[in-house]
């Protein structure tokens, strides 16, 4: 008689994670993030990825060596095979960045059918940031404290107003549907939101950037440092490794570094930048959003950058 060919296999459960299920992370004034449920773990990425040998190949790697390969190399399926479902209480003007992410299973809070979450995320004075000069999409330093205290009291002030129209009309008994319509941003929902690890580095990698919104930074901070390093460390630490904190170079930047090893004449560097397109046609001298940007890129790691000297 044929016996089984298959083994038993165990489900993956992570003693660390278990620990935290349902615990909620505080995140701003009146946020959280709590780990509801998750599925797979370190071992599932590697026992999905050496599934494509077949059987009878030899074990090439180490697990951790295996997890560190696939990351480098984006084979990114492997990481697919785990998911994790959070539960989250966030502002909805940071919801609606994070929403864009159009890769995860969402459930949200109605306010058509219940009523709307009775908090609102608030500003500290010294928390009132100024436009930046350079993105138009970001910020930069903080606004005088000073301002910040008149900017939060009315703000509060403002609170207090929608908040009173809100619950009048409900108390009138006008559909909650229509009642919210005037609710603000600043106001709390919730979510369950279920992704897979591939999709979450990926929102990790772009919402922990130091250019992502403080806000949604701070949700992002907590689900990588305080859940996925519990869940999967070895693979968060690939992560870490060759896509948070490593360095991108472009076709053309990587021309700049190559010339610039065996050429120190400064002015054929500055030829090289132009004819590149680094500088701006209507301003030659002044330098491309892309070029400041490889600068940063340089000045972080300490390198020289000649053109600057």
């Amino acid at each position: 008689m044929e016996t089984n060919k298959f083994e038993k296999i165990d489900k993956p459960s992570v003693d660390s994670l278990n620990s935290i299920l349902g615990v909620p992370f505080p995140v701003l004034d009146d946020g959280f993030v709590r780990v509801i449920d998750y599925m797979g773990a370190d071992e599932s990425i590697v026992q999905a990825a050496r599934v494509s040998y077949g059987k009878g190949t030899k074990k090439v790697s180490e697990d951790k060596a295996l997890i560190r390969y696939l990351m480098r190399h984006d084979h990114t399926t492997p990481f697919e095979m785990c998911e994790i479902k959070l539960h989250v209480r966030v502002p909805m003007d940071c919801w609606r960045q994070w929403i864009r992410h159009r890769t995860a299973n969402v459930n949200e809070y109605s306010t058509r059918y219940s009523l709307a979450i009775d908090s609102l995320q608030k500003t500290a004075p010294e928390q009132w940031r100024l436009q930046s000069k350079d993105n138009k999409q970001g910020s930069s330093d903080f606004a005088d404290t000073a301002l910040g205290v008149v900017l939060s009291e009315e703000e509060e002030n403002l609170h207090n107003i929608i908040k009173k129209a809100y619950q009048k009309r409900i108390e009138m008994g006008i559909a909650r549907e229509q009642a919210r319509k005037d609710l603000l941003l600043s106001t709390y929902t919730e979510a369950y939101w279920k992704i897979d690890l591939h999709n979450l580095f990926h929102f990790l990698r772009l919402r922990m950037d130091p250019h992502a919104q403080v806000e949604i930074r701070s949700y992002a901070k907590v689900i990588g440092e305080k859940i996925v390093k519990e869940w999967c460390p070895i693979a968060w630490e690939a992560f870490e490794d060759y896509k948070l904190n490593s360095q991108y170079f472009s076709r053309r930047e990587m021309k700049v570094l190559s010339f610039i090893q065996t050429n120190k004449n400064l002015s054929e560097i500055k030829t090289m930048l132009n004819e590149l397109g680094f500088y701006l046609k209507h301003e030659p001298s002044k330098p491309s959003r892309e070029l400041l940007e490889f600068e940063n890129k340089l000045a972080k790691y300490n390198f020289i950058i000649p053109w600057k000297e």
